[in-house]
């Protein structure tokens, strides 16, 4: 598969991850939702791992892996939790869709990616076709508060885990690197899932425990595989922007799994938003013309 088809397989499988991640906290801690989800894809991950022999990362990757569990092992879980707590989905959404552009921004900073003029315009452009249209939808309301604190924090670690992890899949591959950071994370997320299971006994209704059970395995696990793959083979920056379509799938999802309105606009900005998405591939091949030109 190309890097824009991991890419995107990796976007439709995060998607629902706010929409989830909103019915999980509604009956479960929050801190129990964020580091139990790891504990649960690390146990995954050592079983992966073991399974297909997989070397140990040398001390250079280990150092760049520590960023990548601070940011999507850590961080991201963790603040949208807290945030999710007495914010919607949908509003949650809404700052999600800064993602793309702090990813490419990381990409630039530390996976020495050069992407062109056209790239920015291209990815500006679908920005604000995302936030023109949760505004009109009316996702957009009352003043910056702590949850947006939370989520903006979470955006910003999330793309500095995106960029590192997207970099390093070039030489771990996408699966070991989700896999390696989950159990470079594990003396943090387990100690912190215990002391919330004892804390809060744990206790929720299947629906809940399914919401769970996605965090766990698709959110946490399996989407990262496609996810760092694409971002590995396609660029970071360029791939990363097939994340503009995320915010008008999460408020689908949203729509399905807790009841709330999506604007008829939402197929009109998602035809926008893939437009935007096609362009940015263009600049990526027309970037790379002359260089196979002079090979």
């Amino acid at each position: 598969m190309t890097g824009l088809a991991l890419g995107a397989l990796g976007v439709l499988a995060f998607s629902a991850s706010l929409p989830a991640t909103r019915v999980a906290v509604q009956q479960l801690d929050p801190w129990f939702v964020a580091f139990g989800r790891a504990v649960g894809a690390a146990l995954l991950a050592w079983a992966y791992l073991r399974l297909t022999g997989a070397p140990r990362p040398t001390r250079d990757q280990w150092r760049r892996l520590s960023v990548v569990a601070l940011g999507v092992v850590v961080g991201f879980p963790l603040f949208t939790s807290l945030a999710l707590l007495t914010q919607t989905a949908a509003h949650g959404a809404v700052v999600i869709a800064l993602l793309p552009a702090v990813t490419a921004v990381c990409a630039v900073l530390r996976a020495a990616e050069r992407p062109p003029l056209l790239f920015w315009v291209a990815s500006a452009g679908g920005l604000v076709a995302v936030l023109a249209f949760l505004g009109a939808s009316g996702a957009v309301h009352g003043a910056l508060a702590l949850p947006d604190l939370f989520l903006l924090a979470a955006v910003v670690l999330c793309g500095l885990g995106y960029a590192e992890g997207g970099a390093l899949a070039r030489d771990l591959g996408g699966a070991r690197t989700i896999c390696w950071a989950l159990l470079l994370a594990l003396p943090v997320t387990g100690p912190v899932t215990v002391v919330a299971t004892v804390a809060t006994s744990p206790r929720a209704d299947a629906v809940t425990w399914s919401a769970f059970g996605y965090l766990t395995v698709v959110s946490m696990f399996l989407g990262f595989f496609a996810w760092y793959a694409g971002l590995a083979r396609g660029g970071v920056a360029r791939t990363g922007q097939v994340q503009l379509a995320q915010p008008v799938l999460t408020l689908l999802w949203s729509a399905l799994l807790l009841g709330e309105t999506v604007a008829p606009a939402s197929v009109a900005t998602a035809l926008l938003v893939l437009a935007c998405v096609v362009l940015t591939q263009r600049t990526r091949a027309a970037a790379r013309t002359p260089a196979s030109g002079t090979a």
